[in-house]
């Protein structure tokens, strides 16, 4: 059944990804055209604040919350927003017991980096402040949402502040110099990113700054004293070396990271759960990781 769904997935992905050329305002209409498919009826959206950034609190009925998910959405730091990614974060809170909160960090090109960065600090900073443990905090993210989380880690620990339990990543977006050879080596069998598509938003992002500063691309950043890493990716995804390369970079670190690849699926795959099989398999692997690290921290 699987081979068939990966087809099927595959086929409707190239259908809705966003044309080569298109600009910002373009691309937003049609990610959230794309996005609009109604949450499952046990999840329940509010919207909130943490250090005067808006965030979007996301429950699951029936789950008593013993941990919190600080959830970074997706979308190459100009797309998406916190409530946008409220069906895939869910799948983490329902995982790992957890009510899960999503930051709606500032976008590029309004706000460049720094922007993202700074609101994700303060989201944590105030998170702790607010009296929640860390060892009860576990941070996800999907794509460039997944590098945010790492960045964030990186620019916690250098401010002193204790770090989260562990980290869950999904195809993470973490070299916007672009470097990774399955850029691309992988360009044919990926339906959704390119060079391309991908290089205009790295200069909205970047705006004339390093894009290999270590909170823009934490594929460079020293990460020693982070806590467990779980990353994510498929081999179908021009990102795929960013997951690797990530992996490495934390091991060499001596960081505790599990680098979980799935054969022929699509970036951020764990989001079509409802029709891939794969995808609800992932998320159950990261799922356990996760309890295991929050019940031992």
């Amino acid at each position: 059944m699987s081979a068939e769904q990966r087809e099927k997935l595959e086929a409707i992905l190239r259908q809705a990804a966003l044309p080569v050329g298109s600009d910002v305002s373009e691309q937003r209409r049609l990610i959230r055209q794309f996005s609009s498919a109604p949450l499952p009826a046990d999840v329940t959206v509010t919207a909130a604040a943490l250090g005067g950034v808006p965030t979007a609190e996301i429950t699951v009925d029936g789950i008593e919350p013993r941990h919190v998910v600080l959830y970074f959405h997706g979308g190459v730091y100009v797309l998406g927003d916190a409530a946008s990614a409220a069906d895939l974060a869910a799948q983490v809170g329902r995982r790992t017991g957890a009510k899960v909160i999503s930051v709606d960090y500032r976008l590029a090109p309004e706000h460049p980096y720094p922007a993202a960065v700074d609101d994700a600090l303060a989201a944590y900073q105030a998170l702790l402040h607010n009296g929640t443990a860390p060892s009860d905090i576990v941070f996800a993210g999907e794509s460039a949402g997944g590098g945010l989380a790492v960045a964030t880690m990186v620019n916690a620990r250098d401010h002193g502040l204790p770090l989260p339990a562990a980290a869950f990543v999904m195809s993470p977006y973490a070299d916007l110099t672009l470097a990774g050879a399955t850029m691309d080596t992988k360009r044919a069998v990926d339906p959704l990113l390119s060079r391309e598509l991908l290089q205009p938003r790295v200069a909205d992002y970047t705006a004339g700054q390093d894009a290999a500063l270590d909170l823009i691309s934490p594929i460079f950043a020293e990460l020693s004293g982070l806590p467990p890493l779980v990353i994510q990716a498929g081999t179908h995804e021009v990102l795929l070396d960013d997951a690797v390369r990530l992996a490495r970079q934390a091991a060499t670190a001596d960081v505790e990271v599990t680098l979980d690849l799935t054969p022929g699926v699509p970036h951020v795959f764990q989001g079509f759960y409802p029709v891939l099989d794969e995808a609800t398999e992932a998320l159950d692997r990261a799922g356990q990781l996760l309890s295991a690290h929050l019940a031992s921290a």
